[in-house]
């Protein structure tokens, strides 16, 4: 059976790449010849914020002060979610050696990046969680130094919330500067702070593209484009639950596609009438982002079976990947694209964005096709080492020296040669290229 699109998307997610790429060269350009007073030329400008860039001690005490007991006691219990599931991570890669041939010992190390800057949106939402999911994996994969960067509103700064957060998972200093010019105080080291060697976090079109032009003078956990998410159920699945989390993501933006894929033409009409109603429900700002992302860029899919649903949500690979059906066990080893997935209706992508410990940074666009979300290990380096006795160089010296000679790196088997004459004067060896 061919996949029967019961709505299909008008649009597609796409920025004017063009456009913004020209605005954001101009602004980095000019912040890395102006130093701090063109950083701050371009905060007053979009930030409209002239207040402190480094928040002090005493700041971030008062921030704490503003923040209600119970959110706090929220942020803390998603921190700790978060730092439980990044040190499981982290358990995961270690460092180790082995005798590749006798004599020779080859090993690995994870060793940490230096500095981290870790980008938290503000602007529509204050995203809290976002700190939470930057700060505490820089700090569980042992960065040294952690900047937390956030645009702050107009005459006030950087949310408590957010502030209270990106503290307690371990920012060593926090940056109120949004945009381009913030990410581009983290990677030139402004105001003091140290050169980022990664920056990492969600952000508008301007940051994503500041993030991409600058990728390789700094590494980067993704180029992210608008938030995804993609929905398989089955007749098994409650349409109201489903209908509910379309609408929970379709909210980020005008532009954030969802997506329902399913084997049950029922459910996805009653999904259809429902998605609408809910919306409608929101409060304004929501409303009319998920309004406009419903409208141009959602799509529901009928498929034949749960094979052809797996294989299109395959080449959908979904930022959020929820599975609503039947024999969970089979989807979890089925599919195999996606950023984050979440199985069974007690989960949802809500859950894995603000509290559940799983991280929220994940691939938008198609990239989970080819990439994973951030972890734990984007902020390590995995590199190797090794050393040899004599003799177990001996037979690595020969093979290098005939290899290099095939390939015309003279010099390369050079280098083995001058070895073997050391240290073994009286052998012969054949380090040619032929026969």
């Amino acid at each position: 059976m061919a996949r029967d699109y019961l709505k299909k998307a008008k649009l597609h997610a796409r920025s004017d790449a063009s456009e913004t790429r020209e605005i954001v060269r101009g602004i980095l350009d000019d912040i890395e010849a102006g130093g701090d007073e063109a950083a701050l030329k371009y905060a007053a400008k979009f930030d409209q914020y002239e207040g402190d860039i480094l928040l002090t001690p005493e700041a971030i005490e008062a921030a704490k002060a503003l923040v209600p007991e119970k959110l706090r006691r929220d942020i803390e219990f998603s921190h700790a979610n978060v730092k439980k599931f990044a040190e499981a991570q982290k358990a995961t890669v270690s460092d180790f050696e082995v005798e590749v041939v006798p004599g020779l010992i080859a090993g690995q190390k994870a060793i940490p990046v230096h500095a981290a800057g870790c980008y938290v949106p503000g602007g529509r939402y204050s995203h809290i969680a976002s700190a939470i999911m930057t700060v505490t994996t820089a700090k569980v994969a042992g960065c040294k130094n952690i900047v937390a960067c956030s645009p702050p509103r107009p005459g006030v700064g950087i949310a408590p919330a957010i502030i209270y957060a990106a503290h307690v998972c371990g920012a060593d200093k926090i940056l109120a500067m949004g945009g381009v010019q913030g990410v581009a105080a983290m990677t030139f080291g402004l105001f003091g702070l140290p050169k980022a060697n990664i920056l990492v976090g969600p952000g508008n079109q301007f940051v994503a593209e500041a993030k991409r032009m600058l990728f390789g003078r700094v590494g980067i956990d993704m180029i992210a484009g608008p938030t995804d998410s993609l929905i398989l159920a089955d007749s098994t699945a409650d349409p109201m639950v489903v209908a509910a989390d379309l609408v929970g993501q379709a909210e980020h933006g005008y532009n954030s596609p969802v997506w329902l894929v399913t084997d049950d033409r029922a459910l996805a009409e009653e999904v259809m009438r429902l998605v609408p109603l809910l919306i409608d429900d929101l409060p304004e700002v929501n409303r009319d982002n998920a309004t406009a992302a419903w409208r141009d860029y959602a799509e529901v899919i009928v498929c034949g079976d749960r094979e052809e649903m797996a294989a299109c949500s395959d080449d959908y690979a979904p930022e959020h990947l929820t599975v609503q059906a039947a024999d969970l066990d089979w989807w979890l080893n089925r599919l195999s694209c996606y950023g984050s997935l979440f199985l069974g209706e007690e989960t949802t992508v809500a859950f894995g964005d603000k509290a559940s410990g799983t991280n929220h940074v994940l691939p938008t666009s198609g990239a989970a096709s080819y990439t994973g979300g951030l972890s734990v290990h984007k902020y390590m380096k995995i590199v190797t080492w090794q050393r040899a006795t004599r003799e177990g160089a001996k037979p690595v010296a020969e093979a290098t020296a005939r290899i290099a000679r095939l390939e015309g790196m003279e010099g390369h088997a050079r280098t083995a040669d001058i070895r073997l004459k050391k240290y073994f004067p009286d052998e012969t060896f054949d380090l040619t290229a032929d026969g």
